[in-house]
């Protein structure tokens, strides 16, 4: 009864929702090396820039993006330092009714090398298929779907693995059969080595993009309270605070953490987000400081060294589904994992064609 269930399942699933995650398998294989081909393409675009002893201070280059990109048409809206010696800093403008303009500026210089739009780089296109399908905020929900579906999949299909009954079969290849059986033997292998990736992709998958219903569920099973969302208190004939004063709050807040990116507030309640990193942490995101933008105020700091564990679980997520966790093999082990919905879903469609109760391809061979 368990497998005949599995079995519909894991047919169905696979047929509704395959050429998504397919989709979504291919992009991801890219985003796993994401910032080495971002920093090729930038280079490639851009030029080379020559590492030297100091860079220049975020200030002086902010005033020098304002300075060439006036407002009230551009507005700032994300500044990200480099996390190599030869990356460019990246400054994000907003504008009403147009596309966010990226400027890439030489760190130690200062000097403006030009400006893109980032949603047209390869690199934002796949990002924004991997997420949305490119479809918004439907697209979210579909790969959200999807992404449950592919978690099912995954699961029923190890217990559909005919190893099971006898280890070796489920490992074996039969290269001398015929096209049906070949075909099906590398379904099972294919599908069997990546089962638990693809499971662990599906799951972080869709709690990224049911985030709003999924967060509270980590939080309350985790026995952590759900994080607040900070917010600044407008106060009437009072202007933002310089981002100076906002820099050296953010730098007392979180002593011995470097300033990796600052993300500036773009209605009168949002606030000035201030990404830190501390020496031993390899990403630079986990760290964050939240400031009032009005008066400076800290109103929430998120400390890497002392998080809660509903907050280490959430942050599990982006190194279990990009395959960060074990450095450039696993990287490399997640690229092919990316690989394998594109066989599995060729070959389970092959498999579906021919099932003797599939009057579809019967009726198809008789037109032939």
């Amino acid at each position: 009864m368990i497998r005949r269930t599995a079995f519909k399942l894991h047919r169905y699933l696979g047929l509704v929702a395959g050429l998504i995650i397919l989709i979504v398998g291919l992009t991801g294989s890219l985003l796993v090396f994401r910032h080495e081909i971002n920093h090729f393409l930038l280079q490639s675009q851009f030029g080379q820039i020559v590492p030297q002893r100091q860079q220049v201070s975020i200030l002086s280059v902010i005033d020098t993006v304002k300075a060439a990109y006036r407002e009230p048409k551009f507005t700032l809206s994300f500044f990200e330092l480099p996390t190599q010696a030869n990356a460019p800093i990246r400054v994000e403008l907003g504008g009403d009714n147009q596309p966010t303009t990226e400027v890439i500026v030489n760190p130690y210089t200062g000097k403006i090398l030009g400006d893109r739009i980032p949603q047209y780089t390869i690199m934002d296109i796949a990002y924004n298929l991997h997420n949305t399908l490119l479809a918004g905020e439907l697209g979210t929900v579909v790969v959200g779907i999807a992404a449950f579906f592919l978690f099912v999949l995954s699961i029923t299909g190890i217990i559909l693995w005919p190893g099971w009954r006898k280890l070796i079969a489920g490992f074996k290849i039969k290269t001398n059969a015929s096209i049906k059986r070949l075909n099906f033997d590398i379904h099972k292998v294919v599908g069997i080595i990546a089962a638990i990736f693809l499971a662990i992709n599906g799951f972080t998958g869709f709690c990224w993009n049911f985030y709003a219903y999924t967060q509270p569920i980590i939080y309350a099973a985790t026995f952590t309270p759900t994080p607040t969302e900070p917010a600044s208190k407008p106060v009437q004939g009072k202007s933002t605070i310089a981002l100076a004063k906002m820099l050296k709050s953010a730098d007392e807040a979180l002593p011995g953490a470097k300033t990796t990116y600052i993300s500036f507030p773009s209605s009168p309640e949002s606030v000035f987000m201030v990404g830190k990193q501390f020496p031993e942490e390899k990403e630079v995101w986990r760290s964050r400081v939240y400031l009032d933008r009005y008066t400076g105020e800290v109103l929430q700091v998120r400390n890497s060294r002392s998080l809660s564990l509903g907050d280490e679980v959430v942050d599990s997520f982006n190194s279990w589904h990009f395959g960060t966790f074990g450095g450039l093999p696993t990287r490399i082990l997640y690229f092919l994992v990316g690989l394998t919905p594109l066989m599995l879903f060729i070959t389970g469609l092959v498999m579906w064609w021919y099932q003797p109760k599939n009057n579809l391809s019967q009726k198809w061979r008789k037109l032939k």
